[in-house]
């Protein structure tokens, strides 16, 4: 049985993908229980938007570690690689990520026109960025395992 290798920078895109996953299913499940079916506006939602985006940066990082301390008990110099293709895959994820931020971005402007409230506008714009780092980090995953066309 062949032993599938990870290089440093797929693990840390898989990082940030479980991370990801997990502080946004939270503050979802977080925001709905604060507002037990009343109305979302309500939620004193940038404590725990703050503390949300803390803890995914905290918890990527954590779960890189905590990878990259295991891979490089098996392999050290394999996981610890990078060539042009970390580069490429990289650059394709960004564009990725670009291109979801951008969308959110316009969302946050068609809600400052309509005169909708901080709640609405703040948080398009951080379903914007997680949105954009899951669809980033599906791109990445997928060019490392499918490759670049």
């Amino acid at each position: 049985m062949e032993v599938l290798v990870m290089v440093y920078q797929e693990r840390v895109a898989w990082a940030q993908l479980i991370a990801s996953v997990i502080t946004l299913a939270g503050y979802v499940v977080v925001v709905l229980v604060q507002a037990d079916g009343g109305d979302l506006a309500s939620v004193d939602w940038l404590p725990l938007m703050l503390w949300t985006i803390g803890a995914g940066i905290v918890l990527s990082i954590l779960i890189s570690v905590v990878w990259g301390i295991i891979a490089g008990m098996r392999d050290r110099e394999a996981t610890t690689a990078s060539d042009i293709r970390d580069r490429d895959i990289s650059r394709l994820g960004g564009r990725v990520e670009h291109a979801f931020l951008v969308i959110a971005g316009l969302g946050v402007i068609a809600l400052c026109g309509i005169g909708a409230g901080l709640f609405w506008i703040a948080n398009t714009m951080f379903l914007g960025f997680a949105v954009s780092a899951l669809i980033g980090g599906i791109a990445r995953v997928i060019a490392y395992r499918r490759g670049l066309v």
